[in-house]
Formats: structure tokens, sequence, C-alpha cells
């Protein structure tokens, strides 16, 4: 008898073609051009980091790193503690969009998403700069945290030395990079998109068709016989292959992509909210207000009003 075929579990499907999509992504001429070029123009450090990681040390990519990190990415403690800020600051730029904080020693740590519809693929990772310049009362506060007693004189000494070599940017500059940051993820996630459409075998040829439709029309009136049209489908066909592939209800599906849009859109201060609305597609600013607030757990008031905000604290 032939062996019986296996088949994957729609979220085993998905995981492999979203691994398949990050490497093509990371080892594209696109972000690598631009990734050396943000690395010589901001002197910041650059990584592109896969969505389901859970290893967050640092790896060989030690271009413009802070020697302090360096050494912290030795300490067993400080390791811990470094792993539990990305995961708390991916958690947050899922939801919110770029995210930034500062670590236990006082150094920035910036997270931009880049998305393909409603997932996250990766993430742009930067910072490990001061927003202010360190003095030896922060340097005593950080030794406590990783537990001076612990640490060898000689140790002490070296960590010192690159406490102190490690740049400060202000806050208004730093962001500004940010934002650069935040545009070209905005680039990366259509270029995702793209990669996907033709990434033959990787999901359904009718739900990549629909995808297509979505992003080409989120500004109009998107109902779901008009999309199942499109993919071919009858309507109960469709609805059922489309939630095993994005995890997603249409009307989810759509309504997130419109909030990732209206996102970028807040970013410029002099458009009103209400235009953004019925830019991206919705028929009423309440409409809009109760979508945005149900995904990001924000207004889009307060959400700009974060934006603005050169960094966390």
């Amino acid at each position: 008898m032939p062996a019986r075929e296996t088949s994957l579990h729609p979220k085993e499907s998905h995981k492999i073609f979203q691994n398949s999509l990050f490497e093509r992504l990371a080892n594209s001429e696109r972000f690598l051009v631009y990734q050396d070029a943000f690395r010589a123009a901001t002197g910041l450090p650059l990584r592109l980091v896969a969505a389901d990681t859970d290893h967050w040390c640092l790896d060989d990519q030690n271009i413009n790193r802070s020697p302090f990190c360096e050494l912290l990415n030795l300490c067993k403690s400080a390791c811990h503690a470094c792993i539990d800020v990305n995961t708390r600051l991916m958690k947050d730029a899922t939801v919110n969009g770029p995210a930034t904080c500062h670590c236990f020693a006082g150094l920035y740590a910036s997270a931009v998403p880049i998305k393909l519809g409603a997932s996250t693929i990766a993430y742009l990772k930067t910072g490990q700069v001061f927003s202010r310049t360190p003095d030896e009362d922060s340097f005593e506060n950080v030794l406590a945290l990783l537990g001076r007693k612990t640490i060898p004189a000689k140790d002490v000494a070296l960590l010192k030395t690159a406490y102190f070599e490690t740049r400060t940017i202000d806050p208004k500059r730093y962001q500004s990079m940010i934002t650069l940051l935040s545009s070209f993820a905005e680039q990366l996630s259509v270029y995702c998109e793209q990669l996907s459409i033709i990434d033959q075998g990787s999901e359904p040829a009718a739900i990549a068709k629909a995808k297509k439709y979505i992003h080409s029309h989120l500004d109009q009136a998107l109902p779901l016989g008009d999309v199942a049209r499109v993919a071919g489908l009858s309507e109960s066909h469709f609805c059922r292959l489309f939630k095993e592939s994005t995890n997603l209800t249409l009307t989810d599906y759509i309504n997130r992509c419109r909030i990732e849009w209206a996102k970028r859109e807040l970013l410029n201060p002099e458009v009103r909210v209400s235009e953004i609305a019925y830019q991206i597609g919705y028929q009423s600013l309440s409409q809009f207000n109760r979508s945005f607030a149900r995904i990001t757990g924000s207004s889009p008031t307060n959400f700009r009003r974060q934006l603005n905000d050169p960094a966390n604290s």
C-alpha cells in the first residue's frame, strides 16, 4: 500500500511560511543595502529579528554595537535582564507599532515591526545608546543591579570603561532616527507582501489573490462576496480557507490592515484623525475609533501623542 500522505496543521504551515519569508527578507539586497546605509548614517546598530524568536542575546552583527552591551552579553544575570526587556519591547511593538524603552542599564532599546497584513514577520532592532550622559552614580546603580559582589574587580574596571565609552544621543535626534526606521519598515512590509504573493506553495493561491486585492482596495468597501469572487471561491469555502491561512476572519484582517495604515498616517501631525478615518476606508469616525482602540488598546489621539514623545522613559 502507498504511504499515507500527511498534511501539516494550518498553524504549522503558516509558521513555516513566515520563517521562509523572514529568511528571504533578511538575505534580500533591499534589506542589506538599507542596513549598511542606516548604520553608516546614524552610527546605530541595526538587526533584523524574527517575530517568533526567543533568542535575544547578541549575535555576530557587532557593527556600532555598544562596548558595554558586548561585555554584558557575557554576564548571565544581565543576559536574563536583556531578554526580559526585549520580550516586553516586542510585545509593545506588535500591538502599538514602533516602540522605544530604556533597558535596566539606562540605554535605549527600540523595535519597529515589519508586517504582512495583520501578522508581524520581523522587527528592526536598534538602540544601545544613552539618552543622557551617564555619571558615576548611574554606573554604581547598574553595578548594584548586576550584583557587584559577584563581579571580579578587573571585570568591574572593564565594565566601567565600556559604560562611559557608550554613545549618548539627544532624545529628539534619536526619535528622528526611529522615524526613518519606521518609514523603511513600511517599505519592507510592502516588499513582504510581494514576496508572499510570488512564493509558490507557501499559501493557497486563492488567498494570495484575495490579499493582493484587499491591500489595493483598503480605502473602499470590501464585502465578503466581492473578495470571495476575486479568489474564485464560494463565500463559505473562502471564509474557511482564509481563517485557516491567516488565523483571522476576513473582517478582522481588513480592520487590522487598515489600522496599520492609520498608524503610519498618524505620524503626520498635520492630518486630522477624521481625515485619516475616511482615507483608509471607514464610513464614520466613531467606527474608526472603536476599531483602533480594540486593536491597539489606545485611541488614535493618544497613539499620536505617544508618537510625539521622544522616548518612553
